[in-house]
């Protein structure tokens, strides 16, 4: 007998097909793709700038912290990958999400053979964002070379997994905030609430110990955890881990899945909750 076809789509071809309409859409505006990589690089070349400049005055940042010049600059890095990836493949769409609904376009994206949240994820691939992603990667290097230690294989192999385990909570929070336009309509504070929420996730953990800093690091660790988004994929390779340190790892897994799951039901929660713009 003659198999028919699935009628189920293909993820990655349809990611394949959105990556590549994405590009064609960039180098049809080339100068305008160009800008964007400039006007990136020129922010991450300033951040760098600061925090060299701060690293002229102290040789660690804490008092006790283990975040010297280059565990620091490792650590940096890894904000650069986790940030630049998000960039690059998340925010462009859930930025785009209110639009949809506001112009009624969520009702056509609805009707495709396809998981919504797929679609509404990953249609739009903006780029330019990855110059960001080179940056961060040649900074790591440059930094990994000027450790007083070597990272073992363990963590080097860890260090990729859990650069991906960062992106996938960055990438929940993204998509809570998208789903509150359902019933907030256009939502034009996303931006400004994600520049605020992931400010916290730019430094080591460290810092928010013990005074004025706890209810944050209580906070951002075991209720929006977006403190180990960073901290631990730059822990493998920054500084030697303790065996008290060790739980770091097992928790982001932990959060990670916990945090898909809780921004899979908002999202399916929120559709139920939508009105067609027909209705």
């Amino acid at each position: 007998m003659r198999r028919s076809k699935s009628t189920h789509p293909s993820y990655l071809a349809v990611l394949a097909t959105f990556a590549r309409n994405s590009l064609v859409r960039d180098m049809t505006f080339r100068g305008n793709f160009l800008i964007e990589c400039v006007t990136s690089l020129a922010w991450m070349t300033m951040n760098l700038y600061f925090y060299m400049l701060i690293f002229q005055f102290t040789q660690e940042i804490g008092s006790d912290t283990g975040w010297s010049k280059f565990p620091f600059l490792v650590f940096l890095a890894t904000t650069m990958l986790v940030n630049s990836l998000v960039q690059t493949f998340i925010m462009p769409n859930a930025a785009e999400f209110s639009e949809l609904i506001r112009m009624g376009n969520l009702d056509f994206a609805l009707l495709k053979p396809i998981d919504t949240q797929f679609l509404i994820s990953f249609q739009k691939i903006q780029w330019s964002s990855l110059s960001n992603f080179f940056f961060g990667a040649a900074l790591l290097a440059y930094s990994l070379a000027r450790l007083n230690h070597v990272p073992g294989v363990i963590e080097v192999v860890l260090y990729p997994v859990y650069i991906v385990t960062g992106v996938a909570i960055m990438y929940s929070l993204m998509i809570c905030l998208a789903a509150t336009s359902v019933w907030m309509g256009r939502n034009q504070t996303l931006y400004d609430f994600w520049f605020y929420i992931t400010t916290f996730s730019r430094y080591p953990i460290e810092i928010y110990k013990g005074g004025l800093g706890r209810p944050f690091m209580i906070g951002f660790t075991f209720v929006v955890p977006i403190l180990i988004v960073a901290n631990v994929p730059a822990r493998f390779l920054a500084k030697p881990l303790q065996k008290g340190e060790w739980y770091l790892a097992g928790y982001a897994a932990i959060a990670t899945i916990a945090s898909l799951y809780v921004s899979r039901q908002i999202f399916r929660k929120a559709l139920v909750g939508y009105r067609s713009a027909s209705s």
